[in-house]
């Protein structure tokens, strides 16, 4: 009796199981491509986490113990100095400005300058990933060097409390809940000419008017509601209640809601607008 060897061609010809757009279990396409950033960094980290910390260093040493040197009560602040006011504050304000900047010129750069992620499309890996993964690794470096904030906020005896240890988490959400919707918008780019503006006209006035240096209660109303609605504010607010050691759970909760909408509705926006651009 003989029997028939299998056709290649009709094994080749069978029906791939669909794979599902976005896998987080470890092993999948996006724990790979996780891997892959953290390698490359590597090769990088000391650069990158040199210059995100000397920028709030600065505005603790010449805002919170300069100018705060100056002020002798500081009870409408609800701490008891002003650096403990804007150590805190000026953690999560730096997120956002990170968060957005990875969003803005490295996100094109991958995308079209440099065409990293045509090329990362080669793989298995899906857009709705790719876009997952841009994201998560855009926390991920903002949560490190946050950490390295906290401590140096404990060397000065700000960070007193252990629920400090949270605040680089909540750093890093904040800094995502930019970083989502400013990569959506920057997928949808030919070219940087809008970015530096929208850095000038929206990042840094939302970094001053987010309560990191002054209370949001004092702003004009109209300015007032619109710090409500936008996380970095609710970021400042949550970093300086753990920081401090003053949780307050109802209103932590609001704050955190906050972000988190925030970072949900970015998810999508930048799934949808880096499945466009990479399907075109």
């Amino acid at each position: 009796m003989t029997t028939t060897p299998p056709n290649p061609t009709s094994l080749s010809s069978a029906p791939r199981p669909i794979r599902p757009t976005l896998s987080t279990r470890p092993g999948s396409s996006l724990w790979h491509f996780l891997e892959h950033q953290f390698q490359r960094y590597r090769t990088t980290w000391r650069g990158t986490i040199v210059s995100g910390l000397v920028s709030p260093i600065l505005f603790l040493l010449s805002i919170g113990f300069g100018l705060g040197s100056q002020i002798d009560d500081t009870s409408s602040l609800g701490t008891t100095d002003y650096a403990s006011f804007v150590g805190p504050g000026v953690l999560a304000g730096v997120a956002m400005i990170q968060g957005a900047n990875l969003g803005l010129w490295p996100t094109l750069g991958a995308l079209k300058w440099e065409g990293t992620y045509q090329a990362v499309l080669s793989t298995p890996l899906t857009a709705v990933e790719l876009a997952t993964g841009h994201v998560l690794w855009i926390g991920f470096r903002v949560l490190i060097g946050s950490s390295l904030y906290v401590g140096i906020l404990a060397l000065f005896g700000i960070a007193g409390s252990w629920t400090a240890l949270l605040a680089p988490v909540i750093a890093s959400l904040t800094a995502m809940a930019f970083a989502a919707p400013v990569s959506a918008f920057a997928a949808t780019q030919d070219n940087d000419n809008a970015f530096s503006l929208i850095a000038r006209v929206v990042i840094s006035p939302l970094f001053l008017f987010s309560g990191a240096f002054f209370p949001t209660s004092q702003l004009p109303v109209v300015v007032e509601w619109l710090a409500a609605v936008i996380p970095v504010s609710h970021g400042v607010e949550l970093c300086r209640h753990v920081i401090n050691g003053e949780t307050d759970l109802s209103a932590d909760a609001v704050h955190l809601a906050v972000i988190l909408t925030w970072l949900i509705v970015g998810w999508v926006l930048v799934t949808r607008s880096f499945s466009k651009r990479l399907s075109s």
